[in-house]
């Protein structure tokens, strides 16, 4: 007598195989997961009962895939109930499948099965007694449930797969026993297939009988390297046992993008869930990849990711303390090793040390920062200088370093990602005297003043490139200063902008507020950038002798560009113009001097 399924099964199989499940492959995995929960539900009535799974394909049985397991097999009912039905639970609970020890949640794996073939056939004799029952379905809808009691001896389940035209080549020897070790190489049961066992059923990372902690960290290197494909820095042993887990966490030799996406090896009660899972570290540890076994993190339906729930939150924040805690111990036992880790992975760790005072530290030790003491840590800096005086922007310490390391004053450049919020993290720990940030103005106070004479001079030349000055929103600045190759520096002026934006408000302002802020800011200039020009070189030196007023004007603007380059600052439309007109005319000035 034939049945109708309760779901429309040609929608449910294109369900499966466009939006649940990434690859037809998944079916020898749901395979798999079946037969293992049938042979640990028998178990648990009889503990002696056989553990194995017996996989015969194509090519041995002349055209279909036959799996063959000594779970606890099914009844008449209870195939009608879980087989019939997609989504009926009430059944498997009985059965004890819904439980926490097994790998099923969902219901679906044997229609998994229909994405690579066109018929299942399935025969079963329950371990509760009763004949053997065999039940038969087409990709069109139907089955048909027989009761024979000759058919099925032995007590467990074969289920034979009738392959789809197209999708013989995933039922074929090789392709399976690739399927069977991928996913099920774990599995606390013996999985043949051919005839040849194609599970070794242990955890890599268990520690083996008269194994020294050195052979095992050996060997956890070789298991990584073959799994990842990288030789690891180190192997971290992480273990949660409220959820189960275990495992290795391999640290990266070297370093990755910190937008590098994670992908760890993730198994479910030893069944593989996939290698490319996310979300099991915090976003800090992108430099480790991880491989578990858990018997309490939940998949998705699909079984090839994990469900992002409170759980798998409290597991990545302790995995995350536990790769915290091996940097705190390879800090106290291995100064040179953490050294290199920090120049591989310095992002990462510096990201942690915004919030974790212990890694702070770490990172104040061994982490080398641009100074213009070259490449060195911030402990020794701190050491030389007392304060760490730094600027927050890449090309503004590099136009001020050769300034200041020659004014004998030491700056660090925190123009990096974290930078400052560590700097930030070290004046909440030991004070404001720890770290300051410098404003370019502070570097022009320390800088001497000309010889008066020159300085008249020179600034009676530039009260007459005043006009260009201007265009530029700019002001000159006279100065002697090292090093005496650098003709002028270009730094911003923020008593300018201040009053520039006062000004603006005072405009809208009543008439007492507005006198108020005059009276605040005097007589501050109201350009926001400030041309400091160095009277120690022979440039600036020659510019101060000279007669034409339209070569002054030219000079000016020169040193203007140069410095605006030096700075590398973004060129607006006008600077580009003043680029353009400077160079044209000085080349335009010794051609016609020929």
């Amino acid at each position: 007598m034939s049945h109708t399924f309760g779901v429309d099964l040609r929608g449910m199989i294109d369900l499966l195989s466009h939006h649940l499940y990434s690859s037809p492959r998944v079916y020898v995995r749901e395979l798999l997961q079946n037969a293992v929960d049938a042979i640990t539900a028998r178990r648990a009535l009889d503990p002696d009962a056989p553990a194995e799974v017996h996989i015969e394909p194509v090519e041995v049985t002349g055209g279909v895939l036959r799996v063959t397991d000594t779970g606890i097999g099914l009844s008449e009912d209870e195939v009608h109930d879980l087989l019939s039905t997609l989504g009926k639970t009430s059944k498997r609970d009985d059965l004890g499948f819904a439980r926490q020890g097994f790998l099923g949640q969902f219901g679906v794996g044997m229609l998994s099965a229909f994405l690579v073939a066109e018929e299942i056939r399935l025969t079963t004799r329950s371990a509760g007694g009763g004949p053997a029952v065999r039940w038969t379905a087409d990709a069109s809808g139907n089955y048909r449930v027989e009761v024979d009691d000759g058919a099925h001896d032995a007590i467990g389940t074969t289920i034979e797969l009738v392959p789809n035209r197209d999708a013989e080549h995933w039922l074929t020897t090789d392709m399976v026993r690739v399927l069977v070790t991928e996913y099920g190489d774990l599995l606390p049961v013996v999985v043949r297939v051919a005839g040849e066992v194609a599970t070794t059923g242990e955890l890599p990372w268990g520690r083996r009988s008269e194994e020294t902690g050195t052979d095992l960290g050996e060997r956890m290197a070789d298991y990584g390297e073959e799994l990842f494909g990288f030789r690891p820095f180190d192997a971290i042993p992480i273990e949660v046992p409220a959820v189960g887990l275990t495992g290795v966490a391999f640290v990266l030799p070297e370093g990755v993008h910190p937008g590098t996406r994670q992908s760890h090896r993730v198994y479910l009660k030893r069944m593989l869930v996939g290698d490319g899972v996310e979300g099991l570290l915090p976003d800090w540890a992108y430099f480790v990849r991880c491989v578990v076994d858990s018997s309490a993190l939940r998949p998705t339906a699909s079984r090839e990711s994990l469900y992002q729930d409170e759980t798998l939150l409290a597991v990545r924040d302790e995995l995350g303390k536990q790769v915290r805690d091996w940097l705190v111990r390879l800090d106290a036992t291995d100064p040179d090793r953490t050294s290199q880790l920090l120049s591989a992975h310095h992002l990462g760790i510096k990201s942690l040390a915004r919030a974790d005072d212990e890694m702070l530290r770490l990172v104040e030790r061994w982490l080398p920062f641009e100074t213009t003491e070259g490449a060195v840590p911030l402990r020794q800096f701190r050491r030389m200088h007392g304060t760490v005086l730094y600027v927050p922007n890449v090309d503004e310490f590099r136009q001020l370093a050769p300034v200041a390391q020659a004014q004998g004053i030491g700056l660090l450049n925190a123009g990096y990602a974290y930078d400052v919020e560590i700097l930030d993290r070290l004046v909440a720990l030991d004070g404001a005297v720890a770290a300051r940030q410098v404003a370019p103005g502070e570097l022009l106070a320390a800088l001497d003043h000309p010889e008066p004479l020159f300085d008249s001079e020179l600034k009676s030349r530039l009260a007459e490139a005043r006009g260009v000055l201007d265009r530029h929103d700019c002001e000159a600045v006279t100065r002697d200063f090292d090093p005496v190759s650098l003709p002028a520096l270009l730094i911003s002026n923020v008593d300018g902008e201040r009053k520039r934006d006062a000004e603006e408000i005072s405009g809208e302002a009543d008439p007492l507020w507005a006198e108020l802020l005059g009276e605040l800011l005097g007589e501050a200039s109201t350009a926001s950038q400030q041309l400091v020009l160095n009277c120690r070189n022979p440039l600036v030196r020659r510019l101060a002798a000279l007669s034409d007023p339209s070569l002054v004007e030219l000079t000016v603007e020169s040193l203007y560009v140069h410095a605006l380059l030096q700075a590398r600052r973004p060129m607006r439309p006008k600077d580009t113009a003043a680029l353009n007109r400077s160079f044209l005319e000085l080349l335009n000035r010794a051609v016609g001097d020929r």
